[in-house]
């Protein structure tokens, strides 16, 4: 199942350097793991915002829920999901 997952990031004031450039890192392997794995498709920085535009490609919602959870900046996300599907109208197919 193909979702659009719109992620904005809101770190609060006063966290520690450190806890945040070690959740950052560890932010960055995670997403790195999942787009090895062919479910992270595809990964855009919004310009100007701590946040970015994905698409997921994963079984089903409960597996999306699972990749979103585990990430280490979750805790601080606002997150918009969208699953999409193939448009009739569209020249070129998207696999279903």
């Amino acid at each position: 199942m193909l979702y659009f997952v719109e992620i904005d990031v809101r770190i609060p004031d006063g966290i520690d350097d450190v806890r945040l450039a070690d959740l950052k890192e560890r932010e960055k392997a995670a997403s790195a793991e999942h787009q090895r794995s062919g479910e992270w498709l595809h990964l855009w920085r919004v310009a100007g915002k701590f946040g970015n535009i994905s698409i997921f490609d994963v079984t089903d919602h409960n597996r999306l829920h699972e990749i979103l959870w585990s990430l280490p900046l979750f805790p601080f996300m606002t997150l918009r999901v969208v699953p999409l599907a193939p448009h009739p109208s569209a020249i070129e197919r998207a696999p279903a």
